[in-house]
C-alpha cells in the first residue's frame, strides 16, 4: 500500500514539474507559426540562430531560425550578431494581416531577461 501511494505521489510530482518546465524550455518556432491564436499575447522562449538583422532608427528586428522554422523578433535591446546562437523571451503578436497572409512576430521587451 505504501509503495502504490509513493508511485501516485511521484507521478503527480512529475506531472507538475513538466507543466512548470513548459514555460522555461524553448518553444519550437513552427508551433507558434502553425497555431498563432494559441500563442497570441503569451510570453514564450525560443532558441535558434540569428539569420538576419535590421536596424533603422527606432525600428530594430532580427530573425531567429531553429530546426522547425523562422520568426522575426522585434527588440529594443542591442542587436545580436548574425550567426549567433540565441535564446529570446518575448510576447507573440500579429504584426499585420492581409487576406490570408499574416506576419507573426515575437516582441522582446527591454525589461525581459
Amino acid at each position: 500500500m505504501k509503495i502504490s501511494l509513493l508511485i501516485v505521489l511521484s507521478i503527480c510530482l512529475l506531472g507538475l514539474l513538466c507543466i512548470a518546465c513548459d514555460g522555461i524550455t524553448a518553444t519550437p518556432i513552427n508551433k507558434i507559426l502553425e497555431n498563432p491564436r494559441n500563442y497570441d499575447g503569451k510570453t514564450v522562449s525560443i532558441s535558434g540562430e540569428v539569420t538576419e538583422i535590421f536596424s533603422l532608427f527606432v525600428i530594430k528586428y532580427f530573425s531567429v531560425k531553429d530546426k522547425t522554422g523562422e520568426i522575426i523578433v522585434v527588440t529594443e535591446k542591442p542587436m545580436p550578431k548574425k550567426g549567433t546562437k540565441i535564446t529570446v523571451k518575448g510576447i507573440v503578436k500579429e504584426a499585420f494581416s492581409v487576406g490570408d497572409q499574416q506576419l507573426i512576430v515575437l516582441v522582446e521587451n527591454s525589461e525581459m531577461k
